[in-house]
């Protein structure tokens, strides 16, 4: 089996219905973002110890592809190709594993700088790529119709990260840093 195909070696690529697009399109823009904060999700579970946190993590990377899938389907042809959405139910499942974690936590009296253990600076940094991936959305959907779903989902994602990089830190006795203006 070839591990390479050849047919990106001139910048283009597939979308999932076989149309040839840029691979500097913004479509592929968003693949690329997602893809990576997929990978560091990938290396969150590698890292971490918690089982329930480590499912989350394994749900939320399928919901990525799901999100990918859609992303590299034109929205009129998602039908006859039976692309998976992400839906409200995805969201209000970020929404409640957020919420649950973070009810764990005290609430913040100041801005915190991303850190502490390094698992959670690990969160922080899968957050900080989280917003670039939904910015990459936001771009993309302001040029061509997506599921709206799919932004309310890495709107949610990164508070999840947020709160589990914060948890993070209250697990292992270290406190967050907090921002000091004065500095």
């Amino acid at each position: 089996m070839p591990f390479f195909t050849r047919t990106g070696d001139n910048g283009e690529t597939n979308l999932f219905n076989g149309e040839r697009i840029s691979k500097n399109s913004q479509r592929m823009s968003v693949e690329g973002n997602l893809d990576e904060l997929n990978s560091l999700i990938g290396l969150a579970i590698a890292q971490i110890k918690n089982e329930s946190v480590k499912e989350i993590l394994l749900q939320v990377q399928n919901d990525i592809f799901i999100i990918g899938s859609e992303i590299a389907t034109p929205e009129k042809e998602k039908v006859s190709y039976k692309v998976p959405e992400i839906t409200a139910d995805h969201v209000r499942r970020i929404e409640d594993f957020t919420n649950k974690i973070g009810n764990q936590l005290e609430p913040l009296q100041k801005f915190i700088l991303p850190g502490g253990t390094v698992n959670a600076a690990l969160f922080h940094t899968i957050r900080a790529v989280c917003r670039r991936a939904e910015r990459s959305i936001v771009a993309l959907a302001e040029n061509e119709k997506i599921n709206g779903e799919i932004l309310k989902y890495c709107n949610r994602l990164s508070s999840l990260f947020f709160v589990l990089a914060r948890i993070e830190n209250k697990n292992s006795n270290v406190r967050d840093i907090e921002w000091d203006s004065r500095l």
